[in-house]
């Protein structure tokens, strides 16, 4: 099966990680299609001379790449495509293999070209890539490649100029080709958009490499600063958004039908009160030490259930978050600075309960130069010391893609790594429009390659379908992921998104079957099902009932 994906703006270290846990651990092949903010790629032949600038003086990133070919540029208006692909044929990734590779690469830009009306384009002779008048005596580059090719499978692409601002070309010598030109599509008289050329090289990959079948999913097309909350733009916090832009968002992305905010529940969605002593308990120890919930925050369902049962997930880094998701309840004002004293309290909590499965979550921390990560690290310490049988969970944020963020939190050995995509991602910039499809991929494909059980989790019934939804779990398959829950959207307020419709318990089911057909080890795939109910029986489903090794110097 080919799955592929028109991910839009990707940092490019995202794009990376993706490739990279796709690479390693799906069996399907993939054709990931994106663009890049401005970034200076180093293949492994690369002359650092070749980048003439300081690329941080143009707002570019200089990053190294795990690629063939010398030194090429990337920005917004590029089409960048990333095959994985099991190649076949291929006899070890030998240079015979790549040469082969490399030329069907081309041929497929080639021709996706013709469909687009251009006929005077083609290989020259010596020269890797697309040109314009080969065989002219002014021959013009409108495509690099560069592969790797790996025991038959490969990684790295093409980048293919559509429309991008050809000036960030002249601080380089592109590719390493001193006095050859550079052009692009709308350089050449091209006035489409770049959906136009997504869709005819989709057509042409189509034929060429989903013989055995192949899907397609779409973030959505427009890249707009204002959808994205204040601290994600860089302007200073507070709550932005209005049913009207939520209205616009979901026209866009083709949802019509909605329910009635007034409209009777189905009988599955109705949870009965029960305050029974161990919720109060539970309750009266949370506002004692001062402690807050997601379960509270995020008027979760099953409070009183897991309440009941004496568990619970604790929120970190404060109760107020710096986005503002259309699906989320969660408060959106101005947030203090982290807690110092907040590790210890929980694991106060954790150890007064006598919890030997813990959650932690936290708002997204956008101001925070580590997104929130050190709050986790500390917190997690705090309740290795108290509490060390204890098996954690983290739900974390983005953390702005950070890697290094990231390594704060992965370096303090939680148990299971839980990172919400949310939902499918043609959805995404209606329910999350301040993350990131391909970055949410990323942090779990990254936690995966460090060997950490990883977790994920979708809100259903905000417009996706049934396929959109397998399309997902496959992505998250793909990268490696352990544990998937689903779960009913519930409308928080009438500011929020509206529900689209109610999926029902047999679909619920459905799903479940899908995503094991899939290789992810455990679904959790019920109408009340959030991200941390019944979590220690989903840890365990996936395989994991013993604490994680903790690292050197670390107590458990």
């Amino acid at each position: 099966m080919l799955r592929v994906r028109w991910l839009g703006r990707v940092a490019y270290r995202d794009a990376h990680a993706l490739q990279h846990g796709l690479f390693a651990r799906s069996t399907d092949d993939h054709l990931l299609l994106l663009e890049h903010p401005h970034v200076y790629t180093l293949g492994a032949r690369a002359e650092r001379a070749h980048v003439l600038v300081d690329p941080a003086t143009v707002g570019a990133e200089l990053v190294e790449a795990d690629r063939g070919g010398d030194v090429t540029y990337h920005g917004p208006g590029q089409l960048v495509g990333y095959p994985i692909l099991t190649v076949p044929g291929v006899r070890g990734g030998g240079m015979a293999d790549t040469v082969a590779y490399v030329s069907s690469v081309e041929q497929l830009l080639i021709d996706t070209l013709a469909d687009l009306g251009f006929d005077d384009v083609g290989r020259l002779a010596g020269y890797p890539g697309i040109w314009f008048g080969p065989d002219s005596t002014h021959p013009r580059k409108v495509a690099a490649i560069g592969v790797r090719l790996t025991r038959g499978r490969s990684m790295h692409g093409f980048a293919l100029n559509v429309d991008p601002d050809m000036a960030m070309f002249d601080h380089i010598v592109p590719c390493g080709l001193e006095g050859m030109a550079v052009t692009s599509l709308r350089a050449e008289g091209f006035d489409g958009e770049m959906r136009e050329v997504v869709d005819a090289l989709v057509a042409r990959a189509a034929r060429q490499w989903g013989a055995d079948g192949w899907e397609r999913s779409d973030v959505v097309w427009r890249e707009r600063l204002e959808d994205l909350a204040p601290f994600s733009r860089g302007a200073g916090p507070g709550p932005t958004e209005t049913s009207v832009r939520l209205s616009g968002r979901r026209a866009e992305a083709g949802v019509t039908e909605t329910v009635e905010l007034r409209e009777r529940k189905p009988e599955w969605m109705r949870v009965q009160l029960r305050t029974s002593p161990d919720y109060l308990r539970l309750k009266s120890t949370m506002r004692e030490l001062d402690l807050v919930t997601v379960c509270e925050e995020a008027g979760c369902p099953n409070i009183y259930e897991c309440w009941g049962e004496g568990t619970a997930t604790f929120m970190i880094n404060g109760e107020r978050c710096t986005r503002a998701c259309g699906f989320c309840l969660v408060d959106t004002r101005k947030p203090a600075p982290p807690d110092p004293a907040e590790p210890e309290r929980v694991a106060d909590a954790v150890e007064r309960m006598g919890l030997d499965y813990v959650v932690l979550t936290t708002v997204a921390r956008d101001d925070l130069a580590d997104g929130g990560a050190g709050q986790f690290a500390a917190t997690i310490e705090a309740i290795r010391r108290r509490r060390p049988e204890a098996l954690v969970e983290v739900l974390i944020s983005d953390l702005k893609g950070d890697p290094d963020s990231l390594q704060i939190i992965l370096d303090a050995r939680p148990d299971v790594v839980n990172h919400n995509v949310e939902t499918v991602p043609r959805l995404q910039r209606v329910a999350r429009p301040s993350a990131s499809y391909a970055r949410s991929l990323a942090i779990l494909a990254r936690a995966k390659a460090a060997g950490f059980t990883t977790k994920s989790g979708l809100v259903l019934g905000m417009g996706e379908t049934f396929d959109e939804v397998v399309a997902t779990l496959a992505d998250l398959a793909g990268v490696g992921v352990d544990i998937v829950t689903a779960g009913q959207y519930l409308r928080p307020t009438a500011h929020h998104l509206p529900i689209a419709r109610w999926w029902t318990p047999d679909e619920f089911d459905a799903l479940g079957v899908e995503g094991q057909a899939l290789g992810i080890a455990h679904v959790e795939a019920s109408p009340l099902t959030r991200s941390s109910h019944h979590a220690r029986a989903a840890a365990a489903g996936a395989g994991l009932d013993q604490p994680v090794a903790a690292p050197t110097g670390v107590a458990r």
